[in-house]
């Protein structure tokens, strides 16, 4: 590896000034450093850059240094050969597994090639309407949630699996989950928890109007095709895509969610499991 990416969380201190000195570390031992532009101009150095969405393409390994939104901010753009390393400097962390202790033993590993990777499903997202273009496509690693904006109006919405209809969800709004993202805004709308390697992706409404609607757990390879079927008189109805980018949609649209060709590769901590990171993260076995 001669390239390395890093970016922070801009609104912590302790991240940036971590990341810097990880910066300053790899460039005296030869690497080329290139930083996301948020995280520079919050440096304040005259720091080789690019914009976050074009930050990981441009490197052979991915370093992170804040929470999952910092990793997802710029994770859910990278290619599928190029490693992320993700560290937690905030709180909870299922994706940043990796804390601070640990990390400078990791990244020696990692740049000596003695790491383990775990490929993680995306999404590919599509909107299609009168009023669209049809060529824009996204990529989510966690969730699409469509939601309502301020004011409680119920969204109806037709949900379709590979052609076949499913059923009219009313209520607050719908998640679209893969098994990574289980762990985040599935989890807390009383959604299953996922393996995040299986093939499978969770329908998960969002406090449903009729209690009988409940999460659904189908096979990846399904396409899922929503339309807002009733509109909330004017109110505003958004597409949340990792809870990074929210684009408002209207009764005219058609929202698909599929499977996409493109994995990420997260680096895994050698020291602990995903069951290991569920007990943490969630408390489980505390009096």
């Amino acid at each position: 590896m001669q390239m390395i990416a890093i970016t922070a969380k801009a609104t912590s201190p302790a991240a940036l000034d971590y990341a810097r000195r990880v910066g300053e570390d790899l460039a005296a031992r030869g690497f080329s450093v290139i930083w996301d532009d948020v995280t520079a101009h919050a440096l304040g150095d005259n720091l080789r850059c690019c914009p976050k969405a074009e930050l990981a393409a441009a490197a052979e390994l991915l370093i992170t240094f804040g929470g999952d939104g910092t990793l997802l901010s710029v994770a859910r753009h990278a290619p599928e050969h190029v490693p992320i390393l993700g560290v937690n400097m905030g709180t909870l962390g299922f994706l940043t597994e990796v804390r601070v202790e640990e990390f400078p033993e990791m990244l020696e590993r990692v740049l000596a090639g003695d790491h383990f990777v775990e490929p993680r499903v995306t999404f590919d997202v599509s909107i299609h309407g009168p009023q669209r273009d049809d060529a824009a496509r996204y990529r989510v690693l966690n969730d699409v949630v469509i939601n309502k904006g301020a004011v409680a109006r119920i969204i109806e919405m037709k949900v379709t699996v590979a052609g076949n209809f499913v059923s009219t969800f009313r209520g607050d709004g719908l998640i679209v989950s893969t098994p990574t993202g289980s762990t985040a805004y599935n989890l807390s709308a009383g959604g299953p928890i996922i393996y995040p390697t299986m093939g499978a992706v969770v329908l998960t409404p969002i406090c449903p109007h009729m209690l009988t609607n409940r999460p659904i757990v189908l096979p990846d390879e399904l396409d899922v095709e929503i339309a807002i079927t009733r509109d909330v008189e004017g109110h505003d109805i958004y597409l949340t895509l990792d809870g990074q980018e929210g684009i408002p949609v209207t009764p005219d649209d058609r929202i698909c969610v599929r499977k996409s060709p493109h994995p990420i590769l997260l680096v895994q901590s050698p020291d602990k499991n995903y069951f290991d990171v569920l007990r943490n993260k969630l408390k489980w076995g505390e009096a």
